[in-house]
């Protein structure tokens, strides 16, 4: 999943956001209630990196990742939220969690039934978001 790096919701990060620690504490609680039958196939799991990422202008909050080596996984990005949200409420963070995990989840589960309407959606928001940097 990503977001505009800049933009009324960007904020540098400030001293009340969540540590590293809170937001892999807060990932983990989110994922703990995903059936695991969703999960069928995501060998390995889901993983907190601290790091950021970014794709051009836009933050990767988080990813699908699947590899012929180390198999099917979900990756968020404290950096990138941390980027995003900084010091808003915990309640904020948890929506955008809770929003990248389920936008991830889906990825996994369309790769598993073959289908890849997301990663369609996806393209289409990175050409509206192109297209509107053109201007």
């Amino acid at each position: 999943m990503k977001a505009p790096r800049e933009g009324p919701r960007w904020r540098a990060p400030g001293p009340r956001g969540l540590s590293f620690d809170e937001f892999r504490r807060l990932a983990d609680s989110i994922v703990d209630k995903i059936p695991p039958r969703l999960c069928r196939d995501l060998n390995g799991g889901f993983v907190a990196l601290p790091g950021e990422k970014q794709d051009g202008e836009l933050l990767v909050l988080g990813e699908y990742v699947q590899d012929d080596l180390l198999g099917r996984r979900v990756v968020l990005y404290y950096g990138s939220f941390a980027a995003l949200l900084g010091d808003s409420p915990r309640g904020g963070w948890e929506r955008e969690v809770r929003k990248t995990v389920r936008h991830e989840l889906r990825h996994h589960l369309e790769s598993l039934a073959g289908v890849d309407d997301l990663a369609r959606e996806d393209m289409e928001f990175l050409a509206r978001f192109r297209k509107g940097r053109k201007r």
